[in-house]
């Protein structure tokens, strides 16, 4: 066995969360980051295929702008509604159930999809993917921020936020193989976006639930078996007082030793986040999901049809698309340095701004070669922005509504989502591109501007900044 790294205050007996902190990254950290992995990266895929379905289908089925706008956006309505109920739901019954759940959901909605036989039948099975989408993503990343070390749990969050560039580089080869192959390739695209629903049984069999929401639930043997397990595949010995206090426990003292109420750290549901200790930081994360949601949205879902209606073709359009999305995974890999490094505020910050630049640029573009560099240059900087704010984002709430606040930001955040799409045809009738990626731009900016209320967590344990929420 192998000795662990000692904690900075030497207490004992260790909670199980500080057995956890104290690990290294190992064979179990890495499965758990696997497996959410694939199901945020199948996520992204669906996310990503219907860019290229819309702009089939606008010469398929003669859609008109408003029309496609509304194709773009009615998947974000189901993902506000779901990101918001999937987190609350993940707090009462546990960050794995959910998960799987949503696999399941929008992995059969997506396959239904393909049988579609006009525009209605589309929108409605969108809104119910949505619904799945939605849930997932603040789920997984709280599931695995909460096995994460405090010393690394930037970096992981980031690691599992970059298997969204896999799945949207995934849907941009779908898009470019398939979708423009024959006028059946969308229905073929959506078949694949099927594959979550198989995948929901592996996740729901082969990943542990959050230890910190089995403390809460009085469900102690599960939660240290969780532990036990993690430690043995680190070559760590297990302390000789299982029976050690919980995480939980830990917080509670903490609050009420700071003055504050332990009824408020043990608060839950939506009221919770808007209480005294928390509304600057709900306020200041809903403003920069707002923010982000909207410009990457409403950038990367119209993308091709924009280029389309520029006047080159859907091969042209998706061959762009694919070579732009390519520059995601440096841009994740930049940010997954930079917020252990520097920082998680000035790291989401900074990639903001690169966006808000990126997003100028791309509206100027007038030639394949400008295009695809500006292009580039805004997937980089903004899927970084969006590593960094997955990993701030489950560490500015305690336990007992982590997986709430995850969630309401993120349907808050689906909004902007929603109306982006829908303004991309009139901005494109006031001012043409410059005016639509001008505006994306400032929405970059406000959300830069809005993130200095959040804050600095950086290898901090999770108890910690859930202690320090009461002391701001």
């Amino acid at each position: 066995m192998t000795s662990p790294e000692p904690l900075p205050d030497g207490a004992a007996p260790l909670t199980r969360s500080q057995r956890l902190d104290r690990l290294p990254f190992t064979r179990q950290h890495g499965k758990l980051l696997v497996g959410s992995g694939v199901g945020w990266a199948l996520d992204a895929m669906d996310i990503g295929l219907i860019s290229f379905v819309m702009a089939a289908l606008a010469v398929q089925w003669s859609l008109t702008p408003g029309e496609l706008s509304v194709v773009g956006s009615i998947g974000f309505v189901g993902m506000a509604l779901g990101a918001t109920l999937g987190g609350l739901l993940a707090d009462r019954v546990g960050r794995r159930q959910v998960f799987a759940l949503t696999l399941l959901v929008y992995g059969l909605a997506t396959g239904a999809a393909a049988l579609s036989t006009g525009l209605a039948m589309l929108l409605v099975l969108r809104f119910v993917i949505g619904l799945g989408l939605g849930a997932e993503l603040p789920v997984a990343s709280t599931l695995v921020s909460e096995y994460a070390p405090a010393r690394l749990r930037g970096r992981v969050v980031v690691a599992l936020e970059a298997f969204w560039a896999v799945g949207w580089t995934a849907a941009a080869v779908i898009g470019f193989f398939v979708v423009g192959a024959s006028d059946d390739g969308w229905r073929w695209a959506f078949a694949i976006g099927a594959v979550p629903a198989l995948y929901a049984v592996v996740v729901r069999a082969g990943l542990p639930e959050s230890v910190r929401f089995l403390e809460r639930r009085g469900r102690t043997d599960e939660a240290e078996a969780a532990v036990r397990r993690f430690e043995r595949s680190a070559g760590v010995d297990t302390p000789s007082t299982p029976a050690a206090r919980t995480g939980v426990d830990t917080a509670q003292g903490a609050v009420a030793r700071s003055g504050g109420s332990a009824a408020a750290e043990d608060g839950t549901g939506w009221t919770a986040l808007w209480s005294r200790p928390l509304r600057r930081r709900t306020a200041a994360l809903w403003a920069v999901w707002f923010g982000i949601n909207f410009s990457y949205y409403g950038a990367f879902i119209w993308l091709p049809s924009l280029l389309v209606a520029s006047g080159y073709s859907l091969v042209q359009s998706f061959g762009y698309t694919l070579v732009i999305t390519l520059a995601q995974l440096p841009g994740y890999a930049a940010a997954g340095v930079l917020v252990e490094t520097w920082g998680r505020r000035p790291t989401l910050a900074t990639f903001l701004v690169g966006s808000t630049v990126a997003a100028v640029l791309l509206g100027q573009a007038d030639s394949p070669a400008t295009i695809i560099a500006s292009g580039m240059l805004l997937s980089f900087f903004n899927l970084g922005a969006w590593g960094a704010l997955y990993a701030i984002t489950p560490e500015v709430y305690g336990t007992a509504v982590r997986s709430t606040g995850a969630g309401a930001a993120a349907g808050f955040g689906r909004i902007a989502a929603i109306l982006a799409p829908l303004s991309v045809p009139f901005l494109t009738r006031l001012g043409g591109d410059p005016a639509v990626f001008t505006v994306f731009g400032v929405f970059f900016l406000l959300a830069a501007l809005a993130c200095w209320g959040l804050p600095e967590l950086r290898g901090r344990a999770l108890e910690e900044t859930a202690r320090e929420r009461v002391d701001a």
